[in-house]
Order: structure tokens, then sequence, then C-alpha cells
């Protein structure tokens, strides 16, 4: 019988891989933005949170707390930043989202009902971003579970994020065990 790898990650008889370049951006403090840092770095995320309101505590233990993407030259470089944006109520928005899009990211997404058009589509038309660079923003986010509370949104993305960097759909390709 040949040992399958990830048994033995499982158990703890093998070592995982180690993934230095991951980066997650949570951008707002907001409680989802606690929960993506607190998972994130479990999954061997350097984490990082924008937040541009001085008022606003950042919940969690982000590596780096940045006051917008200008600040992050240095994090970002390599562009295996995941960013995740975790209020689209916010007025600063569109400017942020317009400087992710400068920034060299592997990935944006933006939290919100998919049954709605976001609101940072029309704030970054607004702005003058292109519809092309408008179209790199993922929304909605997260892989479809249901989730209702910020841990299970939080997992939902995280899962979402990490089916992406394994070019994997996210969904089970199989039926329960046993049919």
């Amino acid at each position: 019988m040949t040992a399958d790898p990830t048994c033995g990650v499982a158990h703890g008889s093998a070592a995982g891989e180690v993934h230095g370049d991951r980066l997650l951006v949570a951008v707002f403090a907001s409680p989802v933005a606690a929960a993506l840092v607190r998972y994130g770095a479990d999954l061997g995320y350097r984490t990082v949170l924008v937040e541009p309101d001085p008022d606003r505590q950042p919940d969690g233990s982000p590596d780096v707390v940045a006051r917008g993407f200008a600040e992050l030259g240095a994090e970002l470089a390599g562009g295996h930043a995941d960013v995740v944006v975790t209020d689209h109520h916010r007025p600063e928005l569109g400017e942020l989202l317009r400087d992710a899009l400068a920034c060299p990211t592997r990935w944006i997404g933006v939290m919100g009902n998919p049954r709605h058009e976001g609101p940072h589509v029309r704030a970054l038309a607004a702005l003058g971003v292109p519809p092309e660079e408008v179209a790199r923003v993922h929304r909605p986010i997260g892989l479809d579970i249901g989730s209702r509370t910020p841990p299970e949104i939080a997992v939902s993305t995280l899962a979402g994020l990490l089916a992406d960097r394994n070019g994997r759909t996210g969904g089970f390709a199989h039926g329960p065990a046993g049919r």
C-alpha cells in the first residue's frame, strides 16, 4: 500500500507545504476582517489590515496595519496578495479599490450580496477606472456554504481563496461517502 502524503499531514507525521509568499490584505476593520486575520495566519498567510480611519481600532492581530495601499509597497512586492474588502458601505471604498487595482495583487474581492450590483462598480467608474479593471474585482467572494456569521464568512472566503490558488473550483466533486 502506498502512503498518501496528505494523510500524513493530517496525522502530523509529515510536514505540510509552507507558503511563505501568501499575503492576505483585509480592508476595513470589521468582525469579518478580524476572523480573516486570525484564520489567515493559521493558513500560512502574512496578514495586513488596511484601515484608513485612525479612530477605528483593528480587531485581531494582523502582522501590519496600514492606512492605505501606498504604505504597503514592499509588502505587495511579488504580486502574491489576496485583497478582501470587508465592508462595501464605507465612503473610502472607491479610492481604496482603485489603489488596490494599481498594486501588484493576485486577487481582489468585495463582500456583498450577489443579487445587487456592488457599490464598488459605480464608485470606481466615478474615479475613471476603466471597466476592464473594475471587472478584476471579484464579487461575490468565497464558497457558497450559507455563511451567516463573521467567522463563517471568513472560512468561506479563505476556502475560496485556497481553492483559487490551487486551481480548484472549491465544490464537492463527489456525492456523500457510501453512495
